[in-house]
């Protein structure tokens, strides 16, 4: 499994909708808190109503995670309004997890402090999932990324294998996606950091995630 520390300090995770990214967001952040980090966490995601960092608050409480989500979440409004100094969050913590849109409109809130994350080192992951609509292919993946890094004028550091079928995942549904994330990496000219899998598929290598998210449908 990857060093999470390798990661580095700012790590922004993207990837669209369905992809497993914001699940992912919440066990860094959990992890890097248990492991005694001060952690902040920022809810950038104003694609996906369903699935927020946001909604974790109670979670992050217990373990001594700072939130920052925005000022108009969970509303129609087209871009948030954070009223925050992002160099001052950074400089807050030890370790600063943002959740980012899973799409080019998405980023555009990343975007409005590519800046300040560039300059202060901020790593760009994109989580893939072989199984999700319009990145089945790496082709298909790699067009929205190019999306991501245009509109966040910030380029990806590395892909993020999630690739996952929600509760019916088995886990050779996971390691039979390792050529497609490599393929993805490939194309992006970026190298796979990390695969993810659920903790009780024991899938060797990967990175154990709890779930804390399932579609509405699943619950």
């Amino acid at each position: 499994m990857t060093d999470l520390n390798s990661l580095g300090r700012i790590i922004a995770i993207t990837g669209h909708y369905g992809s497993g990214k914001t699940n992912l967001a919440v066990n860094l952040a959990s992890d890097f808190a248990r492991a005694g980090d001060r952690v902040t966490i920022v809810d950038l995601d104003i694609v996906n109503p369903y699935f927020r960092t946001a909604d974790f608050s109670g979670l992050f409480s217990e373990l001594g995670i700072k939130l920052i989500a925005p000022q108009f979440a969970n509303t129609n409004l087209d871009i948030p309004s954070l009223g925050i100094d992002m160099a001052a969050v950074v400089n807050g913590c030890d370790r600063l997890i943002i959740d980012v849109g899973g799409d080019d409109s998405g980023a555009i809130a990343l975007g409005q402090y590519s800046t300040v994350l560039n300059n202060l080192g901020c790593s760009l992951y994109y989580v893939v999932n072989k199984y999700r609509y319009l990145t089945r292919t790496p082709e298909e993946a790699v067009e929205l990324l190019r999306d991501i890094e245009q509109a966040s004028r910030i380029r990806a550091k590395g892909i993020i294998n999630c690739s996952n079928l929600g509760s019916e995942t088995a886990a050779v549904d996971v390691t039979v996606t390792a050529d497609y994330a490599v393929s993805c990496g490939k194309a992006a000219g970026i190298p796979v950091v990390m695969t993810a899998a659920e903790r009780s598929l024991g899938v060797d290598g990967a990175y154990p995630v709890d779930v804390y998210i399932r579609p509405f449908w699943e619950e």
